[in-house]
């Protein structure tokens, strides 16, 4: 899991520093839109989405999205950074979804050098899987293929508009992962049928993902006909 910002207009922040765009001391940070993401590592399909507006604290985003993913497809592992360190994420993960592991980078700013007092917080000071957590960089790989393929700001100007645009993005990822064989999706698909543990589980949560976006993608077609033939008739 992980978040990332979006710029709300065509114009990016480095462009706007190279411009030369004079630093206000003491003006307020403009807003930006802000999607948290539960990636699946060898697809990069996005399982769980939630929409909102940074900066902003990254945790209270995480139950949602882990809810949204572990309804769609059975999950063994949770990674993310320190910005969700919190024991009742790990419970969340472990004792509510069933997941077999939960990885979550420790915030020094919680703890600072004494041992933590909860018990799967203190496991992860005790002995910090990094190998595993290393996997995380498939987020940000996964975020970076989506704004190469769909650009990195929305068109959408108010908030709700945006949020509205997020979601059909994180759609349109998707459909544009699962019509795309050979290209990520199907070797994971693979790896995912060879695994030995679970194997029967994997396969019927993958099937049953693959139908829905199959239905969703005909509603998304017909949605972006509708929407071609509304800006061209608001062009005459």
């Amino acid at each position: 899991m992980d978040a990332t910002g979006l710029e709300a207009r065509h114009v990016s922040a480095y462009f706007r520093m190279r411009r030369g765009e004079p630093k206000r001391p003491g003006r307020r940070r403009r807003a930006w839109p802000k999607l948290t993401a539960v990636l699946h590592t060898h697809s990069h399909l996005i399982l769980g989405a939630v929409t909102g507006t940074g900066p902003t604290q990254d945790s209270p985003d995480f139950a949602p999205a882990m809810r949204q993913a572990a309804a769609l497809v059975a999950l063994d592992t949770a990674l993310a950074d320190a910005g969700y360190d919190a024991e009742h994420n790990h419970r969340l993960c472990r004792e509510e979804l069933g997941l077999r592991r939960s990885v979550i980078a420790l915030n020094p700013r919680n703890t600072g050098r004494r041992w933590p007092k909860t018990p799967y917080r203190r496991a992860m000071r005790r002995r910090f899987p990094r190998d595993l957590y290393h996997q995380r960089w498939h987020a940000e790989s996964g975020f970076s293929q989506h704004k190469r393929r769909l650009g990195s700001a929305l068109s959408a100007r108010s908030t709700a508009a945006q949020r509205r645009e997020l979601v059909l993005r994180v759609l349109t990822h998707n459909l544009m992962l699962l019509s795309s064989p050979g290209q990520g999706f199907q070797q994971s698909m693979a790896r995912c049928f060879a695994s030995a543990a679970g194997a029967a589980t994997c396969s019927r949560s993958w099937s049953g993902t693959a139908r829905a976006w199959s239905s969703w993608r005909s509603g998304w077609n017909a949605a972006s006909s509708y929407g071609r033939r509304r800006r061209a008739a608001s062009s005459l």
